[in-house]
C-alpha cells in the first residue's frame, strides 16, 4: 500500500512540476492539470491514512501530517486559481517544499533509506 501511495504522490509531482512553472512565469495553470494533481495527492494521502489507521511506522505518520499541510496550501492554490487569479509565487514554493519533504519522508520509510 506504501508504495502504491509514494507512486501516486511522484506522479502527482511530476504534473507538480508543471503547474507550479506556469504560476511562477505569471500565467494560469492549466485547470485540468490541476484536477489530475490534486486527485492523484488525494489518492496517495487516502492511502496514507489507512496505513497509519493499520499501525504504520511513526514516520509515516508525520509524513502524512506533512503531506496534509501541503494539501491545505493546495486547496488554498484551487481557490485562487477558481478566482482567475495567478496564486502567488511563496504560497506556491511553501506547497512545493512541504510536498516534497513529506514525499522524501515517505519514500526514504518505505525504501529504508534512512
Amino acid at each position: 500500500m506504501l508504495t502504491y501511495a509514494v507512486f501516486f504522490f511522484a506522479v502527482a509531482a511530476v504534473g507538480g512540476l508543471v503547474l507550479a512553472s506556469s504560476v511562477l512565469r505569471g500565467k494560469l495553470a492549466p485547470w485540468p492539470l490541476s484536477l489530475i494533481h490534486a486527485g492523484l495527492g488525494a489518492t496517495g494521502l487516502v492511502l496514507l491514512i489507512l496505513a497509519v489507521m493499520n499501525g504504520a511506522d511513526n514516520r509515516i505518520t508525520i509524513a502524512l501530517v506533512i503531506l496534509a499541510v501541503a494539501a491545505l496550501g493546495g486547496f488554498f492554490l484551487a481557490s485562487i486559481h477558481l478566482r482567475q487569479k495567478v496564486a502567488p509565487s511563496g504560497v506556491v514554493i511553501v506547497h512545493a517544499g512541504a510536498a516534497v519533504i513529506g514525499f522524501l519522508l515517505l519514500a526514504g520509510t518505505v525504501y529504508n533509506l534512512f
